[in-house]
Parts: structure tokens; C-alpha cells; sequence
């Protein structure tokens, strides 16, 4: 199953209050921000195998709907989406990102 069919099966999302205040505290990232990722496209998901023990990680390249473009390193957990780490996107990030929205219009 691919990454992106595992977020199909997802109902809502589950936050931990520390990784909450370490998204805002260290990228100025609110939960709604994080969240409104996830309903935008083109979203880019991938399985994240450096980060995968002992849980299966994902992570994600998007835009919210005010267009600002993000990535997110997350975890499934009892159909939850449960942001780990969520920040702006850097150069390399963003141009991969670029690539996939002019092969994905």
C-alpha cells in the first residue's frame, strides 16, 4: 500500500502538545496551518525509510490555501494523521516540489 492510500483510510488528526510547541516555537507553524496541508494539491507523500524504526514515517511536501509551501514528517496511528515535525519547505525541497507540480498540473 503506497503512501499516499494510507492517508485515504485517515479520519482526523492526533497531536502530541509537545511536538505542537515545537512546530510553533522553532518554524512559527500552527496545528490549522499543518492540517490545511494535507487538503490542498498537488501533495507530494513518501514513505520517510531513514525515519521508519520503530513506526512506518511519512513525509509530505504541500502548499496551505494561503500558499504557503510546507513540509511534514508524520506517522499513521489508528487512522490519524500525527504531525511529528512540520516546517517551511527549503530550496531543495521546494524545487522538487516545483518539478512535481509542472508534471501534475
Amino acid at each position: 500500500m503506497g503512501a499516499e492510500d494510507q492517508l485515504e483510510g485517515c479520519t482526523g488528526f492526533e497531536w502530541d502538545e509537545h511536538n505542537t510547541a515545537k512546530n510553533w516555537d522553532s518554524h512559527r507553524v500552527t496545528t490549522e496551518e499543518a492540517e490545511d496541508l494535507f487538503f490542498q494539491e498537488p501533495l507530494v507523500v513518501r514513505a520517510d525509510t531513514r525515519h521508519s524504526k520503530p513506526e512506518k514515517r511519512y513525509y509530505a511536501l504541500g502548499h496551505t490555501s494561503a500558499g504557503r509551501k510546507l513540509f511534514a514528517a508524520f506517522t499513521i496511528r489508528n487512522n490519524l494523521i500525527r504531525v511529528i515535525s512540520v516546517r517551511d519547505m527549503n530550496r531543495n525541497e521546494t524545487r522538487v516540489y516545483q518539478i512535481y507540480e509542472e508534471e501534475n498540473p
